[in-house]
């Protein structure tokens, strides 16, 4: 359907051939994802894209490490740990994520569900505009996955929008505003999760039914 394109689009990741993006009505045209980021848009992909060997500060801090003030930073770049741990344990914290024992453990150590809250407590710390999530349930148990569309519910209470990529259609229904439907690289339809089933959803994707565009159109 073309979603993961669509995101790495939005996300700087590539450089669409065609068509426009806006944010806050102006046009954009990101040419890394290092110019999204300075935007606003922090992206959580499939693989979560964090460094299983580094610490959970030095993850959330990554490419964007805090260096110590004066000669020591500007110079010999070191960098200033203390702060980032801090600064990772307050944002783990006001998530509900500190059921993390030490914030200085090797992401490799933690069950994929923590991995996941690492990722997205990293996005929602430096999000300003929007988090994008790529199947952020798709290998987690049942339990995990919980605690992460709660993780979703949460961030979007702080007023951040999320857009959520997903095939798992109980957990989109479950969190989501509204549902875009991709089919063939084209937004399909929007729909209202409170006005529409999951059944319809899967009839306008499989072309069982006309979605409800279309069925204005016609």
């Amino acid at each position: 359907a073309g979603k993961s394109t669509l995101i790495k689009a939005i996300s700087g990741a590539v450089i669409p051939d065609e068509g426009i993006i806006e944010l806050d009505g102006k046009q954009v045209l990101f040419k890394s994802p290092i110019e999204a980021r300075e935007a606003g848009i922090e992206t959580v992909y499939q693989n979560l894209a964090l460094s299983p060997a580094l610490s959970i500060a030095d993850n959330m801090f990554l490419g964007r490490e805090i260096r110590k003030p004066g000669f020591l930073g500007d110079w010999l770049r070191m960098l200033d740990r203390p702060a980032m741990e801090k600064r990772a344990r307050d944002k783990l914290t006001e998530l509900g994520l500190m059921t993390i024992q030490n914030i200085s453990q090797a992401v490799e150590t933690l069950s994929g569900g923590q991995r996941q809250g690492v990722a997205v407590a990293r996005a929602a710390a430096f999000g300003s505009k929007m988090v994008i999530m790529d199947e952020p349930t798709a290998a987690l148990g049942v339990k995990e996955s919980r605690r992460v569309l709660e993780l979703i519910l949460d961030v979007k209470k702080r007023g951040l929008p999320i857009v959520l990529i997903s095939h798992n259609m109980p957990h989109v229904f479950e969190v989501a505003d509204r549902i875009h439907i991709h089919r063939l690289g084209r937004r399909l339809c929007v729909i209202d999760p409170k006005q529409y089933t999951m059944s319809d959803a899967v009839a306008f994707m499989t072309g069982a039914k006309l979605p409800p565009e279309a069925a204005l159109a016609a």
